[in-house]
């Protein structure tokens, strides 16, 4: 490879510290790849699976305390508490040197530094930047050979776009808690993680570049690094409609990017990403759309045929299993796979599985790690330069009783109010409650790298550098509602597809809408429910709205909001305001 200067010295910098026994330079190359894989089944790292039904793929056990993203360990580096807002944690860059920094002394002692050119963006996209992360571990090296465009082909694209490089220094340490941190430094453009080797803190393209930094990139340089999936829904005359979507934990991302949809042969949905979408405006004054990643990170229980076809079909091949358990056939299994857990599982931490024991066979977060094109609906635009142009942004949240199926924003400011203002409700099983609202912006919250408040301004700045007619149209959906049994009132999976027509006959300036205090809504029979078996009175209570609940949800609303002070945007505040004084109009 044609290593540049900078990116020599740096590695030299990092290895004087660290000491390795050995630097390599990783390729992304086929031969490299087997070298690697074969290597780690020989150290027991990696288990390979029946090759016959999962050809080339592995099972990873990581390590028990290791499981999981670490949201009370991840820093945002930068001068000022304030810089970083009351959502994230802090770290002044002087305390990471003092308390982070001297981790990484002589601790790739006895191992491989591998060095990992990565390009997160379509080749030759002009909207892509390139990233180098350094790290001891085999297992990192080949997870990003998945999700990342790796080698040569990062260092070509920063040799024709320049721009620099995101550096991301990663040690596996000594996997202990007590010395486990992931701190960002925007300002630096820089990444260092030490002490975990689970995906989300290690695969420093992901979480940490694609939205901690870039976000505050995209800031600077006006463009969007959001954490939404991208779906193109075709109809039957060719048009096909791209549409963004930002939905927090447990609210079905993955399973709307993959759809396969009702509605027979009306439509087909192509998945151009699943978890992180780049957007920046166009020559033609609409917002364009890349997904920075090139293959899926995807949380393993809960997919299965019916919920997630093309999630399963992906994962078939050249893929790694992650704390999933293992059959007596040496395949993978989770919950939500089969009805019921085959007999003799072994499972996530390599024991026999007792299904009376109360416990899972898989871990909650286990993960699979599957090439992006091997998804049946990947779109063909994937790898398209010039992304794709949006339509529509969707929000969505699971909410029991609150939000209806669906309404449209009356703006685009108030459209980034409701997406600064949502919210999902938990099940707080200890004291067996349900409805436990937490506050998500824009599916941001763990991964906005700069004040949140500045962040929701940012958006507002990006509405006023075209026209509307150019903007995407805002929505916010909620599969989520039940009636009074407390069963789901909205069938959902590829159901969801009516709910996405009426969008899309909104985005044309064909489908009908009616107003209403909080947005506008579907009138009656505009949702297509064509062969849909409803409980009668379902859609009038997907799409109601209980004024004097929506009246304590503005209440809590404006705590949420006055936690960013003087960094909220008056324009919002105004929203707010604005939302307060319909209900009140609107009576009980």
């Amino acid at each position: 490879m044609n290593v540049p200067s900078s990116l020599q010295s740096w590695v030299d910098e990092v290895a004087r510290y660290t000491k390795p026994d050995r630097v390599v330079y990783c390729d992304g190359s086929e031969e490299e790849n087997a070298r690697l894989l074969s290597e780690m089944t020989q150290s027991g790292v990696l288990h390979p699976l029946r090759s016959d039904t999962y050809p080339d793929c592995y099972l990873h056990r990581s390590h028990p305390s290791d499981v999981a993203r670490t949201e009370h360990l991840t820093f945002i580096c930068a001068d000022s508490a304030e810089e970083v807002g009351p959502t994230n944690n802090w770290m002044s860059h002087e305390e990471a040197m003092r308390r982070v920094w001297p981790l990484f002394d002589s601790c790739m002692s006895g191992r491989t530094l591998y060095v990992i050119p990565y390009l997160m963006g379509p080749v030759g996209s002009p909207m892509s930047k390139m990233g180098v992360e350094i790290t001891d571990s085999p297992y990192v090296v080949v997870n990003m050979r998945i999700m990342t465009r790796m080698g040569q082909v990062a260092l070509d694209h920063l040799a024709k776009f320049g721009g620099g490089f995101v550096k991301g220094l990663h040690s596996l340490g000594d996997l202990s808690p007590d010395r486990r941190f992931i701190c960002h430094f925007p300002k630096q453009r820089e990444i260092w993680s030490i002490g975990s080797g689970y995906g989300g803190n290690a695969l420093l393209g992901k979480k940490c570049f694609a939205l901690r930094l870039a976000s505050a990139m995209g800031r600077e340089e006006g463009w969007l690094a959001e954490h939404m999936l991208i779906l193109g829904v075709e109809d039957k005359r060719g048009q096909t409609t791209y549409i963004a979507a930002a939905f927090p934990s447990a609210c079905g991302k993955t399973n709307l990017a993959m759809m396969v949809p009702e509605l027979g042969d009306e439509f087909k949905v192509t998945t151009v990403g699943d978890d992180i979408c780049w957007m920046h405006f166009g020559p033609d004054g609409r917002l364009w759309a890349i997904n920075p990643e090139a293959g899926f990170f995807g949380v393993a229980p809960g997919t299965g045929k019916r919920t997630n076809s093309n999630a399963l079909a992906s994962l078939r091949k050249n893929s790694i299993f992650t704390n999933v358990a293992l059959t007596p056939d040496n395949e993978p299994w989770w919950e939500g796979l089969t009805p019921q857990p085959p007999a003799g599982l072994i499972d996530w931490q390599g024991r026999p599985f007792d299904p009376a024991s109360g416990e899972k066979a898989a871990h909650p977060n286990s993960r699979f790690t599957a090439p992006a094109k091997q998804c049946p609906s990947a779109s063909p635009m994937m790898d398209a330069p010039q992304g794709v142009p949006i339509s529509a942004i969707v929000f969505g949240g699971r909410r029991a009783k609150l939000a209806p199926l669906v309404m449209e924003a009356r703006s685009w400011q108030h459209g980034v109010y409701l997406g600064a203002t949502m919210a999902s409700e938990t099940t707080a099983a200890a004291v067996g409650q349900v409805g436990v609202v937490r506050n998500d912006p824009l599916a941001m919250l763990p991964f906005c790298g700069y004040n949140m408040g500045d962040y929701f301004a940012h958006w507002l700045q990006m509405g006023e550098r075209t026209t509307t007619d150019k903007l995407p149209k805002l929505f916010q959906v909620n599969w989520f509602r039940t009636g009074d049994d407390g069963k789901f009132l909205w069938p959902g999976y590829g159901d969801n597809i009516r709910v996405l027509k009426w969008i899309i006959e909104r985005v044309r300036g064909e489908g009908s809408a009616v107003d209403s205090p909080v947005g506008l809504l579907p009138s009656p029979s505009a949702i297509d429910t064509s062969g849909l078996s409803l409980p009668a009175g379902a859609m009038d209570q997907l799409l109601s709205v209980d004024v004097t609940a929506w009246r304590q949800e503005t209440e809590r609303n404006a705590q949420f909001l006055a936690k960013f002070g003087r960094h909220m945007p008056k324009a919002l505040l105004d929203e707010h305001q604005q939302l307060s004084e319909r209900l009140a109009a609107s009576g009980s």
